[in-house]
């Protein structure tokens, strides 16, 4: 799809110095697909309870080789 929008140039040129991204484009697809990959990840916060994190986990003890 192609699309004309208005960038801020220094975000861009930002986002391409840190991402290695060679070309507007290319910063702009990195950026929408990281978006969309936060959005779509589970909040720990949202497992607690759901037999995903057990609250009588002990992670010293596990990690002693204890359990």
């Amino acid at each position: 799809m192609r699309t004309n929008i208005v960038l801020d140039e220094d975000l861009v040129k930002e986002a391409m110095a840190i991402t290695g991204a060679k070309t507007k484009r290319e910063v702009v697809d990195r950026a929408l697909r990281e978006m969309i990959a936060r959005a779509k990840r589970l909040d720990l916060m949202d497992l607690y309870g759901s037999d995903g994190i057990d609250p009588a986990y002990d992670y010293k003890r596990a990690r002693a080789g204890d359990e």
